[in-house]
């Protein structure tokens, strides 16, 4: 069973093809998508519990990503947030941080780190759910 995941991204490209390579080498299962900050915080909120990790842009085509990680501050322990971004500076990672996101990429150079990020919260996820 793969990581559910919920990827709010607004360029169809850039989403079609991180899911892709995702769901290949990272056992990713995309549970489903937005293009908006109010997509995404719709989506999260109104589906508690069935997703394990949120991929977050933070230039959406209305609103933001900030918007989208503070709306998931108050998610379960095994939930994780990360921001996949083109902007990943030491000001946005803090700002980040500061708003409750798990780690944050950068879409240029980091992608093989998140494809690391993802399959280490695969095994861990797997591990907590073999121990229930």
């Amino acid at each position: 069973m793969g990581l559910k995941t919920y990827i709010v991204e607004d360029n169809p490209t850039i989403r079609d093809n991180l899911m892709a390579t995702l769901e290949e080498l990272a056992d990713i299962d995309a549970v489903g998508t937005a293009e908006t900050e109010n997509e995404g915080k719709a989506w999260l909120l109104q589906n508690g519990n069935p997703w394990d990790l949120a991929i977050v842009d933070l230039f959406l085509k209305q609103g933001s990503g900030l918007g989208v990680l503070e709306a998931c501050r108050n998610r379960e322990a095994h939930q994780k947030v990360i921001v996949l971004s083109n902007y990943a500076t030491a000001d946005i990672r803090k700002r980040c941080a500061q708003l409750g996101a798990d780690a944050v990429f950068d879409k240029s150079n980091e992608i093989d780190a998140l494809v690391d990020y993802c399959i280490s919260q695969n095994k861990s996820n797997g591990s907590d759910r073999a121990r229930k």
